[in-house]
């Protein structure tokens, strides 16, 4: 979400003036190390410009020293315990050493990684050369961060057998399935290996394949990369949305936020080793093909003009963003292990985000011979050089008086996997649906509270109203689902609540602070500047807004969002703004619970709780069996079990769904439109969370004229 220009205004004065007065110049500092002269400017920026300061001290210090070698050596396969205790020996004066421009905790830990790594280059060919025993009943505990690091050298190199073998074993399995059998006779037109041996033989050769490839990056960074990962778990410990980009880092950052970065359209996370998608970009290719959602992990990438694929497991998330994007045009495979726990490839054809599929579209619903709209809106955008172009808001707008000339009776605004955008035009799209009053407060750094108020007494849409939620739907979202909640304007439907993103982030170019540099680009910091309250004064930060119906799906039982994070900043409340309820429903309370009588009624929501609590249960399942009988007899009943969960898919909700007429016309011409909005028809019919927000509507419509049956009666 963007930050308001005053706000951001006087924070840039405030920083500027007090930066201006610390003289951040190369000449006053008389040391050439850019190193120091960054600690010294970020650790400055944070503390006069985040929204909630935090001291630097000794707990800050355990926190960054713990981070940063995580950060390092997730798998715990480089450090030795007696690494760690060397390193220890800091482990509470980091603060001390970012005060005083001290270097010599970073120069500690990168020298020793270093060495680490030169002995781990000679450690996997040795492993690799020889063939795995897969009869041995022996497993792998992927939780990493409950493992304890290598006592000795010779542990270490075990700790390294057991893990290739991890990788190894999957990569055999693929084999054996690709070649169809798991015996030697096999055609001598077929192209793989013939017996189990070479099988086994190819699958290390993968394995080693993939390593070299890692070890060719890491080969390639500089140590002003690692220190740029030591400074962004600086900042990070601030908030998870507070970070540092390097010179390469921002190019890459002001690339995507333009929309012109070409790939596949999704953003990538590292957790632990796995490289797991955390959002799908409306517009682009993973999300126009459905390939991929959030949670996935990605495994392998394979170029098309290659044979083989390289595992990223393990890898920076930099690198392997390196190998997974590519020119418009080209085809990337990716090995991706499922929310579910099942692995499968998905070949993507990387092109850039198509604009028109970022903005609002709409659709008439029909039932029982009456018309309900449905307005998607992907994202809250607007045209940076200039709002009145174009914007969610007047588009939202233009949907709702078309849909009101085909008859319609009631709305659905389906925000899920909503992640936010212009808050102007989530205050702009609420006022749509009241007549005036505050929308949402607003805490900046080192000002009071701003309340934005929707002054605009027209309301565009005063008919029953509903807003589809999910775990995905995320700050502007969170703003607007907030205020009709409070409002009691519209009844919320979805996930028990949504992501919880109550903060807004700015970029701030760090060479604005310099009056002189001769040291080249020093970089940008994102740094988090103020907190949003909804007008009843409860924060979204963390808590989210809370469904009044709760719908169960997919990530009912995983940690999705804001509190997935390890140090997000808190939930908190403030004054409640004034403002008056919407008057325009009766039977209010009693829609909301007969819609959940109907929840607890349907097969369906039954059968995809069921399906959520599964997920759970194999994602917790830390312990993978490096045995070949057991490993493939664990992936056969995983994939048996996922059979079950597909009957999800086959359901039919009964309604009918057409384009508006202005559409159609468009469709006549443009036949790519036609064909997109056929799929989403056809998704939107197995949607059993739209079926319900009509469910809604109908039951809001007939209470409205029972309403007004009562008041003819009367008069």
């Amino acid at each position: 979400m963007r930050l308001m220009k005053k706000n951001f205004k006087v924070l840039i004065l405030a920083v500027f003036v007090a930066a201006a007065s610390c003289s951040f110049t190369t000449k006053e500092f008389n040391d050439p190390d850019k190193d120091k002269l960054l600690i010294d400017l970020i650790t400055y920026v944070l503390q006069k410009g985040h929204y909630q300061t935090k001291e630097i001290n000794d707990d800050f210090s355990k926190n960054v020293f713990e981070d940063f070698v995580i950060a390092l050596d997730p798998l715990k396969r480089y450090f030795l315990a007696s690494d760690i205790e060397d390193f220890k020996q800091y482990e509470t004066e980091i603060d001390d050493q970012l005060k005083n421009k001290d270097l010599t905790f970073f120069n500690l830990v990168y020298d020793r990684l270093m060495n680490r790594m030169e002995e781990a280059k000679k450690i996997y060919p040795r492993i690799l050369d020889k063939p795995f025993d897969y009869a041995i009943d022996e497993s792998i505990n992927v939780d990493y961060d409950a493992l304890p690091y290598a006592d000795s050298k010779s542990d270490m190199i075990e700790r390294w057998r057991i893990q290739l073998k991890f990788s190894t074993i999957g990569n055999y399995y693929d084999l054996i399935d690709e070649n169809g059998k798991e015996d030697t006779d096999v055609s001598e037109e077929v192209e793989y290996p013939k017996s189990k041996s070479e099988l086994e033989q190819k699958s290390r050769e993968s394995t080693k394949t993939s390593l070299d490839d890692y070890f060719e990056f890491t080969d390639d960074l500089e140590r002003k990369d690692y220190f740029a990962v030591f400074l962004t778990t600086v900042v990070e410990e601030f908030d998870p949305h507070t970070n540092y980009f390097a010179p390469p880092d921002r190019d890459r950052f002001d690339l995507r936020m333009s929309g012109k970065l070409e790939g596949i359209g999704a953003r990538l996370q590292k957790k632990n080793d796995y490289i797991k998608v955390v959002e799908v970009i409306s517009g682009g290719p993973v999300w126009r093909g459905e390939h991929l959602e959030v949670g996935d992990a990605i495994l392998k990438v394979k170029q098309e003009d290659e044979q083989e694929a390289v595992s990223i497991v393990g890898m920076r998330v930099d690198d392997a963003v390196k190998l997974i994007k590519g020119k418009k045009g080209t085809k990337v495979t990716l090995t991706v292990k499922r929310v579910d726990g099942t692995i499968e490839d998905e070949t993507i054809t990387r092109d850039v985000v198509e604009l028109e599929e970022t903005y609002a579209k709409s659709t008439i619903i029909k039932k029982n011979e009456r018309n309900f709209g449905l307005i998607n809106l992907p994202q809250f955008y607007f045209d940076m050089e200039n709002y009145k172009e174009r914007n969610a808001a007047t588009d939202v707008k233009k949907e709702i008086l078309r849909l009101k000339e085909e008859g319609m009776e009631g709305l659905v605004l389906d925000l899920r996997n909503n992640g936010g955008g212009s808050l102007r035009t989530a205050v702009d799209i609420a006022g749509l649906f009241i007549k005036d009053g505050p929308i949402v407060q607003v805490a900046s750094t080192g000002s009071k509270k701003e309340v934005l108020r929707d002054k605009d007494r027209d309301v565009i849409w005063d008919g029953p109203l509903v807003i589809l939620v999910n775990e995905l739907s995320a700050s502007a979202s969170e703003i607007l689902a907030a205020a009709m909640q409070d409002y009691k304007r519209a009844i919320i439907i979805g996930s028990k609540q949504t992501y919880g993103k109550g903060t807004v982030q700015n970029l701030i170019d760090l060479n604005q602070w310099l009056r002189k540099n001769d040291m080249g680009d020093m970089g940008a910091l994102k740094l988090t500047t103020q907190k949003f309250y909804r007008v009843n004064g409860g924060s979204t930060q963390l808590e989210g807004v809370k469904s009044d119906v709760v719908m169960p799906d997919r990530y009912s039982y995983i940690d999705i969002g804001e509190r997935d994070y390890d140090n997000p900043l808190p939930y908190d409340k403030i004054d409640s703004a004034k403002y008056d309820v919407w008057d325009g429903y009766i039977d209010y309370e009693r829609t909301i619970k007969k819609s959940m009588d109907r929840m607890n009624e349907s097969s369906q929501l039954k059968l995809i709780e069921e399906n959520a609590l599964w997920i759970k249960n194999r994602r917790d399942d830390q312990v993978v069996s490096l045995n070949y009988e057991k490993y493939r007899s664990e992936i056969e009943v995983g994939n048996a079990e996922t059979k079950k969960f597909e009957a999800i898919n086959d359901y039919d909700n009964k309604l009918s769904y057409r384009s508006l007429p202005y559409e159609v016309q468009l469709m006549k011409q443009d036949t790519t439109l036609s064909e997109k909005r056929k799929r989403w028809h056809k998704s939107l019919s197995k949607d059993i969370y739209v079926e319900e927000a009509v469910n809604i509507l109908e039951d809001l419509k007939l209470s409205n004229i029972r309403r007004g049956k009562v008041a003819e009666i009367k008069n």
